[in-house]
């Protein structure tokens, strides 16, 4: 069984690190109030709720 025994103390630890890559998005709505009801002016963004779990 490994020993997970830390010497040092745990609050000198980040509590996370992340890595976003960055995005390109080359198309927007032209139709601002289509963007506006959809919450976002990137198309790509558009990800309707449909009421299922992602598979």
């Amino acid at each position: 069984m490994p020993d997970y025994h830390f010497a040092e103390k745990m609050e000198n630890f980040p509590i996370a690190m992340t890595y976003v890559p960055w995005q390109r998005f080359d198309k927007i709505y032209d139709d601002l109030e289509k963007a506006f009801r959809t919450g976002t002016i990137f198309p790509e963004l558009n990800k309707p709720f449909t009421g299922r779990r992602c598979v």
